[in-house]
């Protein structure tokens, strides 16, 4: 057993790193103030190839797995740039997946070089207002129509859909009272995002202001049949692949925003000098502190156990959903304890520290509740009864 991250991994750590040093404290501050989404941030990490880091190398890509991914999203996310840098890389990392898994040759050689190089920028559709995380009760439905899918409905929640030009979008082709389950009649579709056909309304939200999230609302959109990936009412099938990899890597994100302001308050409680001596020097400190390390560090060795059990093609449903649970909480209370460290310049913007703590609370909340992660840990691997 070997806890050492390899070369190669470490290398990509440096990499990343480095051109992410280029966009520093006071660019993500700006674009916490102002908003508008980091074109340039998004080009640099795609002309060095990094976006396409899961994609097989036959499209393009570089072919690694999800654990160097998480090594990336950490990256990012713990050098400053926190989930708004994150975020907008984050869909092209995982999002593709199905794509890779359930397209065919000819989809994945139209499809996946265009992201990989930052050509395209795609968001992923899936949440609507009235389900929830009941994804097999969708509402949106494509009909088929000749060599067409015609769809209407309605999403949220939707990240970048206003710089997206193109959607990776589940909707109910079979109604839901004429299927045998209700995980069966959803289809999936990777096609042109149509603002003629699809009114975009943002959503203003507490914090990573330069990604955007949205409503969308769909009248007469159209898709063409071979934009469909696999078969027509398998989709909600294919969208599970994408789904314990994204937990796995806002995990890594969670542990590197909570990274950074550990960081920040450790360096801030050696040099803040109250009654003639650091802060640091105060055990009321330096043990919630201490704790927030230890947290953090027990919840990255459970991201990189889940990518490991993804990349090895083991079943890592228990294990993503347990990293992106204890990432979130354990990055939260780091920012939380950061802010209070700063005391009242804590809740000055240029520390920095409290668009962190409003920043983490994305992983808790999104792609999944704490509490249903509990109810999935409960039932599938202790053996309880279903309670939802």
């Amino acid at each position: 057993m070997d806890f050492a991250l390899s070369d190669n991994q470490e290398s990509i750590k440096d990499a990343v790193a480095k051109i992410c040093a280029r966009f520093d404290d006071a660019y993500w501050l700006k674009k916490d103030k102002e908003g508008g989404f980091p074109f340039d941030f998004h080009k640099a990490l795609a002309d060095a190839g990094w976006l396409g880091i899961c994609i097989p190398e036959e499209y393009g890509g570089s072919g690694l797995g999800i654990t160097d991914a998480a090594i990336m999203m950490r990256t990012i996310s713990e050098s400053g740039a926190g989930m708004s840098g994150a975020s907008a890389v984050h869909m092209n990392v995982f999002g593709l997946n199905p794509v890779v898994v359930f397209g065919s040759k000819q989809q994945c050689q139209r499809m996946l070089p265009p992201i990989i190089s930052g050509a395209d920028k795609s968001c992923f559709a899936v949440t609507e207002p009235n389900t929830g995380l009941n994804t097999t009760q969708l509402k949106t439905r494509a009909v088929r129509s000749g060599d067409k899918y015609i769809v209407n409905g309605q999403k949220v929640w939707i990240s970048t859909a206003q710089v997206a030009n193109k959607i990776l979008l589940l909707a109910r082709t079979t109604p839901l009272e004429e299927v045998r389950t209700p995980t069966q009649g959803l289809s999936l579709f990777y096609t042109d995002f149509d603002r003629q056909r699809v009114a975009v309304h943002e959503i203003e939200k507490m914090g990573r202001k330069p990604v955007d999230s949205n409503e969308l609302f769909f009248e007469n959109f159209e898709i063409p049949v071979e934009d469909r990936l696999g078969e027509e009412g398998r989709g909600f099938e294919y969208i599970l692949h994408g789904m314990n990899p994204e937990r796995i890597l806002i995990a890594a994100e969670a542990v590197g925003l909570g990274q950074v302001a550990l960081k920040r308050a450790s360096d801030y409680a050696k040099s803040r000098i109250v009654f003639n001596r650091p802060i640091g020097m105060n055990q009321g400190i330096q043990h919630p502190l201490a704790k927030n390390w230890m947290e953090l560090e027990a919840a990255w060795l459970m991201v990189l156990s889940a990518g490991w059990q993804y990349d090895q093609n083991l079943p890592c449903g228990p294990a993503a959903n347990a990293a992106k649970y204890l990432a979130a909480e354990a990055g939260f209370h780091a920012c939380e304890q950061a802010v209070m460290t700063h005391g009242g310049f804590g809740y000055a913007k240029e520390f920095h520290v409290e668009r962190y703590l409003r920043e983490s609370l994305i992983p808790r909340i999104a792609p999944i509740s704490p509490q249903l992660i509990l109810s999935f840990i409960a039932e599938k691997v202790l053996g309880m009864p279903k309670s939802y």
